[in-house]
């Protein structure tokens, strides 16, 4: 396998739980691969491993050639990263929070004040970029997220449910802005239930059930194979609940 992101042979345990099982898969540039799976399956433990925030019991993870285990730090650099329960400094503006992650960034004051500046514009932020975040809604807190997650340009994106629980509006927002992401040349990984935002943004798909791999292919590889005659169906059957 090769990609920007590459795992290989991931387990997880959590007490007498095999919460990930042998799971491995590759994410290459200009690629927005879905990690599709029920509730529980193990995509949450998968992505902070991948992100280096959590540490595999066996297996391995690169992020652009980087070994997250030898190098830490780079594979780190590499890489903006949205977890479902990502906060933001209630007090600070969105501005003032791209701002702040900037200088944690190392950026430059002048590079930091142009991202921060895209971004607003990118996912139509203006409207609420200087208030601070307590008062936002969560569809506008989520785009600030993600404009954090974007805004050291890293070359990979991993993304947990990045449209739980949003409107219609910020969830369209935030899809085309992974899109745009990925026609940049990012690799992207992003965890869905959605069978709609599957079918709509990837290019491949992986499907895990209780830990472990149940399925990985195109959306119309997975079909083909599955005799189904849609998404949802092939993925109920991979997991064999059909």
């Amino acid at each position: 396998m090769q990609g920007d992101l590459l795992c290989e042979g991931l387990y997880k345990t959590f007490g007498t739980v095999h919460a990930v099982v042998d799971i491995g898969f590759a994410v290459r540039p200009g690629e927005v691969v879905g990690l599709l799976g029920p509730n529980g399956a193990g995509k949450t433990t998968v992505l902070r491993m991948l992100a280096g925030i959590l540490t595999p019991d066996q297996g391995s993870v690169s992020v652009c050639g980087f070994d997250m285990r030898r190098n830490a730090l780079e594979a780190k650099r590499q890489v903006g990263f949205l977890s479902g329960d990502t906060q933001l400094y209630q007090r600070l503006t969105p501005r003032e929070v791209l701002l702040y992650f900037g200088q944690l960034y190392e950026l430059s004051t002048a590079c930091r004040t142009r991202r921060a500046t895209e971004l607003i514009d990118a996912l139509d932020m203006n409207s609420f970029c200087d208030r601070p975040c307590e008062t936002l809604s969560a569809g506008q807190k989520q785009r600030a997220n993600i404009a954090r997650a974007f805004l050291h340009e890293p070359r990979v994106l991993i993304l947990d449910e990045p449209t739980t629980a949003l409107d219609l509006v910020s969830g369209r927002f935030i899809v085309d802005a992974i899109r745009e992401q990925r026609d940049r040349g990012r690799a992207v990984l992003f965890s869905t239930h959605i069978m709609g935002e599957a079918e709509y943004l990837c290019d491949r798909i992986v499907m895990i059930h209780q830990g472990r791999k149940a399925e990985e292919g195109t959306q119309s590889g997975i079909i083909g194979r599955s005799g189904a005659g849609n998404l949802t169906d092939a993925f109920l059957r991979a997991i064999g609940e059909l």
